[in-house]
């Protein structure tokens, strides 16, 4: 008996700049910690697990640091030297073979770091020396190895090297063109670095990158800029994490929440909007009765951005749809599904159960809860 295909809306292709996805459903930027040692370089396992989640139409890589001091978790893979642009040339090489695109997210993490990570063993780096909250790093050497600890206290940029570090995300640009890949997505969210410089909480300065939110969303801009001068703003996104509603438990993600999340993210995505854009990428609140986005804010993004709309955080087929046709969203990020299931838009378009996933197996490790996960129909032996 045939099988009755659901959520068609989905499986439509859509237009990302002169960029045509196949579908709707996008692999996000998901932290693996699989890269080889030392060096923190990709590898073919990792060629293989993108290779086998090609069913997505937009794949976008795990956060990726730009320099050395951006780097806060272990095993994290970097594009500021030779040898991983060659790692990342597998992974490249092996989605372009399945006849799909790939972007990278370039990452610096700020002061979500540890003395560990960083050159020499020194501060990790921020907008201003205040140390971030309620949040655990875990680190690979030294006394705390093998331990989930608070990132060190940071000190603060000074003006000079905060051009450096544009120029580090311009520089990894680069790179990632080298190594093939179709785009860049900016990561602009979770309180990184660009996000503390964006929030007035992390970001205490008096010159040109604090004080009012235009100085505060300077580096994002920047930044922005000199990327998209490296492969057009058409192949670039940017991902934020707006979160409303707090409470004193949640009030800080990784350490901070802007105070007026709505001005502070619908200004952004009006200056992004200027710059022309491929894409904005919203990952919305996903743990424990997360508060929701307003659905004021879901339209007055929609109003002032006319890219595509990426939203990701715990999604369903049926919120994606429904996001959809409301005319909220444009395209998806279905992100510990995809983890577990390689075929997962073939799955939820044939209605087939989905597999498990194993959270014992998401950081670090070999292929165990990673490149092991059968497609429908298979054994794990098939894989």
């Amino acid at each position: 008996m045939e099988i009755p295909l659901m959520y068609n809306a989905l499986f439509e292709p859509v237009k990302l700049g002169t960029l045509t996805l196949k579908n709707r459903f996008v692999l996000p930027p998901l932290t693996r910690s699989r890269s080889t040692q030392p060096g923190n370089v990709p590898n073919q396992l990792m060629a293989e697990y993108y290779s086998q989640r090609t069913s997505a139409g937009l794949v976008i890589t795990e956060a990726t640091q730009v320099e050395p001091r951006g780097q806060g978790y272990a095993w994290t893979p970097g594009i500021h030297t030779q040898e991983q642009i060659e790692g990342w040339k597998l992974v490249t090489k092996a989605v372009h073979e399945q006849g799909e695109k790939i972007f990278m997210q370039l990452w610096h993490v700020g002061r979500v770091s540890h003395r560990s990570f960083q050159p020499n063993g020194a501060a990790p780096v921020a907008p201003s020396a205040i140390k971030a909250e309620k949040v655990k790093v875990f680190v690979e050497t030294g006394p705390d190895e093998g331990a989930l600890v608070e990132p060190s206290e940071p000190r603060a940029l000074h003006l000079e090297e905060i051009t450096e570090i544009v120029g580090f995300y311009k520089q990894a640009a680069n790179n990632a063109l080298e190594a093939g890949f179709d785009g860049i997505e900016i990561h602009s969210a979770n309180g990184y670095l660009i996000n503390q410089f964006m929030s007035e909480l992390s970001n205490k300065r008096t010159d040109k990158y604090g004080g009012s939110l235009e100085n505060r969303l300077r580096l994002l801009k920047e930044i922005t800029e000199a990327v998209a001068g490296v492969f057009g703003p058409d192949r670039v996104g940017v991902r934020f994490s707006p979160l409303f509603e707090t409470t004193d438990e949640d009030r800080f993600y990784l350490g901070l929440v802007e105070s007026n999340p709505h001005e502070t993210y619908i200004t952004a995505a009006k200056m992004l909007n200027e710059m022309k854009l491929g894409y904005l990428s919203i990952a919305e609140a996903d743990w424990e009765n997360a508060p929701h986005l307003p659905e004021s804010f879901y339209k007055e993004l929609r109003e002032n951005f006319k890219g595509l709309l990426m939203y990701a955080g715990k999604y369903t087929a049926d919120k994606a749809e429904m996001m959809l046709k409301k005319g909220y969203g444009d395209i998806f990020g279905f992100g510990r599904p995809y983890m577990a299931n390689p075929d997962l838009p073939s799955r939820i378009q044939k209605g087939h159960p989905l597999n498990m996933l194993d959270s014992n197996t998401l950081f670090g490790g070999g292929q165990a809860g990673y490149t092991d996960y059968a497609e429908y129909g298979e054994t794990i032996e098939n894989v």
